[in-house]
């Protein structure tokens, strides 16, 4: 079996649901999880010693691959990702990768693409989440978020509450993109790309996605 690694929110119980869901099928692996504070404020950076301190913690079991779930990068600008894996592997060995990377590659490969967001946050984050995709240059064309700001509350958004926003974005959007790590649209996509026709991009899902890739052997 080969271990593969997440760092996750401390708040946070959605990125471990879905990715033990995602990883079932997928032979001679076994998913591993650490968790770092996410302080009150929302601070514009990361706690990067206590995300060194998960990743070490992490590397003792010799995973594959290290990823960090979480959508911060998206709100905080990509460099913060960037620095952050390399920190991580610098200290061990260890190929890292993040949410919001894998985002910024997949757009790249994809070509101009309307995105159609939809998250379970208030209208502050929205707002600065907005501007900073705004600079990454990614086109949100639609956007629908329920208001809320505790991350804790996010794991239990509704299922019906995310088809309902899937369904307001999606005539005015090529893929949806829920962006939140503890927000269970994973567990939705299948009955939205079923009901709109739409792709569905969740970065939950994309954290999975990354620590697959950087697993492989290069």
């Amino acid at each position: 079996m080969t271990p593969l690694a997440t760092i996750t929110p401390s708040a946070n119980w959605v990125v471990e649901a879905t990715t033990i869901a995602m990883l079932r099928d997928v032979p001679g692996v076994v998913p591993i999880f650490s968790r770092t504070p996410v302080p009150d404020g929302r601070p514009d950076d990361y706690d990067v010693p206590a995300m060194l301190r998960a990743a070490e913690l992490l590397a003792q079991a010799r995973p594959a691959a290290i990823v960090w779930n979480g959508s911060k990068g998206g709100v905080i600008g990509l460099d913060h990702d960037r620095d952050l894996c390399a920190r991580v592997t610098a200290a061990t060995g260890i190929p890292a990768d993040t949410s919001a990377l894998l985002l910024d590659r997949r757009l790249a490969a994809r070509g101009p693409t309307r995105l159609g967001l939809i998250t379970p946050y208030d209208d502050v984050y929205t707002a600065r989440l907005l501007a900073a995709f705004a600079r990454q240059g990614w086109d949100v064309t639609a956007e629908s978020h329920l208001g809320m700001s505790d991350n804790l509350s996010y794991a239990s958004v509704p299922g019906a509450a995310i088809r309902g926003q899937a369904r307001e974005v999606a005539p005015r959007c090529d893929v949806i993109l829920a962006w939140c790590t503890n927000y269970p649209a994973w567990f939705e996509a299948a009955a939205i790309r079923a009901e709109t026709g739409r792709e569905v991009w969740d970065a939950t899902e994309l954290g999975v996605v990354a620590l697959l890739e950087r697993a492989r052997p290069r």
